[in-house]
């Protein structure tokens, strides 16, 4: 007798992303209690199993959901506010500015709100955050039913959030604590950068990560002129310090990386540290190029992020593939390094390695929990179909996402997001504009 399941997804191809660079044809998943339960050829499928739900997705690629590794969510409140600047003139004349007035609780749970809409309908399933009220966030991920990773964020001076160093690192302990029972919400320290975080403080989120195993999420190297400044402040480079400081080791996701030397890629490599790219975000703010082909050439784990939208402007997943893609090839001169399997995999299981969750999250296998998306590729732009994992990085748009499923449930079912109200969040979306722009004209 058929086994009784929860869903079974009939799909024209899957590709679990490990093994590496296959194409599964023809075949289904069946997910039971929230967990991938098989992946076998669909006539073996339908003769074993008895779905409350079955999906013919003959259209369509099932892949792992994508995991933004690096995000400011709640920044999708301030998108094209101040374009077309250099980082710190855009951090400190505008960004700052605003958010010392503005960025309260409310203000980042509608910011965080909209920014799971948006990734969602481009099939990110999984982001890591970094930014004030990460309870906040925490509350907006539940409502949601995303998978995040919550930074517990720290910096040397005060905000809306914490006044100090101290009341910072309480406060994302006790949130760590709050959450430990929440099977889809993570946490990470996230101080904000070395230039923000003073040594001590920096040594301290160490030790305690070390203590709780948790990643460090922290910029670093982002652009020439910052690891200039450090280094003439401080007599080394940023890389330097936070090695000296304890924390090269493989909690640490290092963000952005544009600025590295050989022996610094060596370091990282022999760490088992973790790079968190973001190239459409360096480009829009010319901070450089992450030598991505380098890194992983030496074995350092690169997995894909967006940045926030007020410096991308979208969250777009599939755009940083293509991105990342290009931009390794032009910047290594050499077209066969980061083939588009690889590409796929940074956003993926990478990303999911990265935050500690790839026992989790990040490839289709039994087991794992069934956090996936389909794409419907019998689109004109993505048609012909030789090849759907070169289709899925160089071709296909964020629009062709169809469904999202976290832990087995349907976030997104024919485009249409089943937890939140669209509606809704575009109103608080034109409020906040309405307020901001009102005391900072643009």
């Amino acid at each position: 007798m058929p086994q009784a399941i929860d869903t079974l997804l009939n799909a024209r191809w899957i590709v679990p992303v490990e093994p590496e660079n296959q194409a599964l044809e023809q075949h289904a998943l069946a997910i039971q209690d929230g967990r991938i339960l098989s992946i076998l050829p669909r006539a073996q499928a339908l003769a074993r199993y008895r779905p409350k739900l079955a999906l013919d997705l003959d259209r369509h690629v099932l892949l792992p959901g994508l995991i933004n590794a690096h995000t400011h969510a709640s920044m999708t409140l301030l998108r094209g506010l101040a374009d077309d600047l250099p980082l710190m003139t855009w951090l400190q004349e505008h960004i700052w500015p605003v958010e010392a007035r503005w960025a309260g609780a409310d203000f980042v749970r509608d910011g965080a709100l909209l920014a799971m809409a948006e990734m969602l309908r481009g099939g990110t399933t999984c982001f890591n955050d970094m930014y004030m009220f990460p309870d906040a966030v925490a509350d907006a991920a539940r409502a949601c039913g995303i998978r995040a990773c919550v930074g517990l964020i720290a910096f040397d001076f005060p905000t809306g959030y914490a006044q100090t160093m101290d009341e910072y690192l309480a406060k994302g302990l006790q949130l760590h604590d709050a959450l430990r029972s929440e099977p889809l919400l993570h946490t990470a320290f996230a101080p904000h950068a070395p230039y923000t975080v003073s040594e001590p403080a920096l040594a301290q989120i160490g030790r305690l990560a070390g203590d709780l195993n948790i990643p460090v999420h922290i910029h670093a190297h982002e652009t020439a002129a910052e690891v200039a400044r450090f280094q003439a402040q401080r007599g080394c480079r940023p890389l330097e310090r936070l090695e000296r400081l304890g924390l090269l080791t493989p909690r640490l996701v290092a963000v952005h990386m544009t600025q590295l030397e050989p022996a610094e890629i060596e370091r990282l490599a022999q760490a088992g540290a973790h790079v968190a790219h973001c190239p459409e975000s360096n480009l829009k703010l010319a901070s450089g190029f992450c030598p991505t082909a380098r890194l992983d050439a030496a074995g350092v784990t690169v997995a894909i992020g967006t940045d926030g939208a007020a410096s991308n402007n979208d969250l777009d997943m599939f755009g940083e593939l293509r991105t990342a893609a290009l931009l390794g090839k032009g910047v290594a001169g050499d077209a066969t390094v980061l083939p588009a399997a690889r590409v796929l995999r940074m956003a993926t299981l990478n990303g999911a390695r990265a935050l500690g969750l790839d026992a989790e999250t990040g490839s289709l296998e039994p087991g794992k929990s069934a956090d996936l998306i389909a794409v419907d590729l019998e689109q004109p732009e993505t048609e012909p179909v030789y090849h759907p994992i070169s289709q899925l990085v160089y071709a296909t748009g964020r629009h062709q996402v169809t469904d999202a499923w976290v832990a087995g449930r349907r976030l997104l079912a024919e485009r249409q997001l089943t937890t939140l109200d669209c509606a809704d969040l575009i109103r608080r979306a034109r409020d906040w504009r309405r307020k901001i722009t009102a005391e900072h004209p643009v």
